[in-house]
């Protein structure tokens, strides 16, 4: 099997997602997926793929990821593993689908308009 490339997105986060057979390492930014995600939760939100497709320990992953916060970027990672691992097993699509892993978050931060002092937020009016 050769590296599989592909890419994962979330708000303004971008993850570039290099899928190899292997020992189940995950290597994010050349550091190890637990030093750059500290907190559990997102730990297990890029492992979830895995687990729901019985693949735990089977693949090495190599990620680059910028842009956003970290939640976002756990997110993108999880839609690159997610688009990896369908590539690599047809059926995998149907069981990450299930579970909305298969699609790109559409939501953004709306932009701030001018006469405005935030997106939606008014000045104040006086009506005198």
């Amino acid at each position: 099997m050769e590296v599989i490339n592909t890419t994962g997105r979330r708000k303004t986060s971008v993850a570039r997602v290099y899928l190899t057979k292997g020992t189940g390492k995950v290597i994010v930014n050349r550091k190890d997926y637990k030093e750059a995600f500290p907190v559990a939760v997102l730990q297990s939100k890029i492992q979830q793929p895995f687990a729901l497709t019985n693949t735990s320990g089977q693949f090495d992953v190599k990620v680059n990821v910028f842009g956003g916060g970290i939640n976002g970027q756990a997110e993108a990672i999880r839609l690159g593993i997610s688009r990896a691992l369908v590539e690599v097993a047809e059926e995998n699509k149907t069981l990450l689908k299930a579970e909305g892993l298969m699609t790109r978050d559409p939501r953004m931060v709306e932009r701030k308009k001018p006469g405005q002092p935030k997106a939606r937020k008014k000045f104040q009016f006086s009506k005198r």
